[in-house]
Parts: structure tokens; C-alpha cells; sequence
């Protein structure tokens, strides 16, 4: 019997050139880090989470997951995952937050031009966090793939409207005229490859009109030098150091990671 992990190519650590291209560019379009196993037994999991969502939940808003369901630390945690992190930020790593964004068929929200760092805004100090995007299903140019501006993270202080929330997920938009959205680039992926964008990248996705789901999760990490600011904020949210040490000397609260 053949084993369908043998087909799966799997992209294990990324090159210097790689690497130089994602601190240049903002992001980098990666491959296979799970087998196929393991992706699909992520996909199950996400299936069924979906399920049971409460029926005013859209599956766009499944934010910050593993509170809540310990075994995605499987993966939040892969030792091939934070391999690869490493080479881009260091071996001091520190899990900041996880989201699934899962786009129904016909019916996937827009995500509005935005850049993570501002939501986030003065909480983390200095603002230096990288995203897994993760393809729990194919992401196309036809249900809504991520869409990013090579170079937009070095400008940190875009202006932003108001955008309707119930076409949008997010409710805040990029307005500044000089950054060209034609020159934005569809980061297509096959089940199970990856992209790396930076807490500044300026990204979108169009809504899935499609008849297939688009489903991703995003994994981000920051360096363990990188300050909290709990104070006036969610002190329900929790930070891991899943590698290393701290480095804010003792500013920094972690929470203990979960058996899975």
C-alpha cells in the first residue's frame, strides 16, 4: 500500500535568499510544511469546528482558536514550523495569536486593504510579528486568495476609513491614493503550502463567489524581545514562549502551553 505522504512535497527550511526576499518584499510565497496526514487531520478538525459555531458566528471570525481548543497547538507548535520561523525571526520565539478565516462558498466576505500592525497598535513594542498563512483548503484567484504590495511594510503610517462590516471583515480600510492596488499580487496556494507576510504588509482578499470554500489559518509568532502591553486591553488574550528565552527581562507574562 502506497503512502500519500510519499507524494507530498514537503519545503522544509527556507534558503538565505528566501529569507532575504521576505524582509525586502514584506511576505514570500512558501510551500508544504505538514504531510498530508497531518493536514488533513487539521482539516477534520476545522470542519468540525465549523460545525459548531453558534449560528451568528460567520466562519470568517474564528479568532484566536487554540484558547479554546488545546490540540491546534499540534501545529502552533510543530517543531518544523518553528524551524522555519526561526530563520526569520530569531530563536527566541514567542506565539502571539491564531486566526481561521473560512470563506463559505458564494458567500466569503472581502477582506479590506489593511495592515495587521495597526490593529494591534502600541500592545506590542516593537511591532515585529510574522504570519503563517496556512491553505487548510486550495486559496485561488476564484474564492479569494490573499492579495499583497511588495514593499507596503515599510510604511507604517497609512490612513484609514470606515468600510462596511457586514461585506467586509474587517471594518477599516487603507485610503492613501500613493499605494497602487493594481500592483497587488495574488498569493495563490494548493492544500497545505504557506505564506509569510509581515505585521506591516499591506493585504486583502477579494469575497469567494465561487463554489468552493477558502479556508486558511493564520499562525503568528514574534520574537521573545517583543513587550506586551496588557494594560487597557483584552487581558484575556495569552502569549506562549514555545522557544527560548524571554528577552524582555521578566516584562512579558506566558502562559503555560497546553497539554494536546
Amino acid at each position: 500500500m502506497t503512502n500519500p505522504d510519499n507524494d507530498w512535497r514537503i519545503s522544509l527550511i527556507p534558503t538565505e535568499d528566501q529569507v532575504g526576499f521576505y524582509h525586502e518584499n514584506g511576505y514570500l510565497k512558501f510551500g508544504r510544511i505538514f504531510t498530508k496526514s497531518e493536514l488533513d487531520t487539521l482539516r477534520n478538525y476545522v470542519d468540525q469546528m465549523i460545525v459548531n459555531l453558534p449560528p451568528e458566528t460567520r466562519p470568517e471570525q474564528m479568532d484566536v482558536p487554540h484558547f479554546t481548543n488545546p490540540f491546534l497547538f499540534k501545529y502552533l507548535t510543530h517543531p518544523t514550523v518553528l524551524d522555519v520561523i526561526e530563520c526569520f525571526i530569531g530563536p527566541n520565539i514567542v506565539l502571539w495569536s491564531s486566526h481561521f478565516i473560512s470563506k463559505r462558498s458564494r458567500d466569503g466576505l472581502a477582506v479590506p486593504w489593511h495592515q495587521d500592525g495597526v490593529y494591534w497598535g502600541n500592545r506590542l513594542q516593537p511591532m515585529r510579528v510574522i504570519t503563517m498563512w496556512l491553505a487548510v483548503d486550495a486559496s485561488t484567484v476564484d474564492n479569494g486568495c490573499m492579495r499583497v504590495i511588495a514593499e507596503s511594510h515599510k510604511q507604517k503610517h497609512l490612513q484609514y476609513k470606515d468600510v462596511d462590516t457586514k461585506k467586509h471583515l474587517f471594518g477599516r480600510e487603507i485610503i492613501n491614493k500613493d499605494l497602487n492596488r493594481s500592483e497587488g499580487i495574488d498569493l495563490e496556494l494548493e492544500v497545505g503550502e504557506c505564506h509569510f507576510h509581515d505585521a506591516f504588509t499591506a493585504h486583502a482578499s477579494n469575497p469567494n463567489k465561487s463554489g468552493k470554500r477558502r479556508c486558511g489559518y493564520t499562525m503568528r509568532y514574534m520574537p521573545a524581545d517583543v513587550k506586551y502591553h496588557v494594560d487597557g486591553w483584552n487581558h484575556q488574550h495569552h502569549i506562549y514562549l514555545l522557544r527560548g528565552q524571554d528577552q524582555t527581562n521578566g516584562f512579558n507574562t506566558y502562559q503555560t502551553i497546553p497539554d494536546f
